[in-house]
């Protein structure tokens, strides 16, 4: 599928996948494989490429946060990455002064309609 191919499935079928997936267990952490299995139940594409879909989305949003991008879901949340100094840190086991580099983190701020539903509160009237 071409990239307007793709914007024009996702479009028509962006009610059929607004649900949350169900999960075949009680397990709590949802991986690529049930995001897969869930494309696949509701939108009628096959395994295969319910599977391709998910990777070139998960691809896509890796790709963005590499370039120090925010990647931002309406209704779901941002991914940003953020960049932190050297500081000073202790070790709490011996109280020893050790160096921490500077690195890259990758945070995740969810919307308040998120937080609202999780929250079992009605939805929030934002585009956030």
């Amino acid at each position: 599928m071409g990239n307007s191919e793709n914007t024009e499935f996702l479009r028509r079928n962006s009610e059929a996948v607004s649900e949350p997936p169900v999960l075949a267990d009680d397990r709590r952490t949802v991986t690529r494989a049930d995001l897969a299995e869930a494309v696949y139940g509701r939108v009628g594409l096959s395994r295969k490429e319910s599977a391709a879909l998910v990777e070139m989305v998960l691809g896509e949003m890796t790709e963005t946060l590499l370039k120090g991008e925010t990647v931002k879901l309406s209704s779901f949340g941002s991914f940003v990455v953020r960049s932190k100094g050297e500081r000073l840190g202790r070790n709490p086991k011996t109280g020893v002064e050790v160096p921490i580099t500077p690195r890259r983190v990758m945070v995740f701020k969810p919307s308040n309609i998120l937080k609202a539903r999780i929250n079992g509160q009605a939805g929030v009237d934002e585009d956030d």
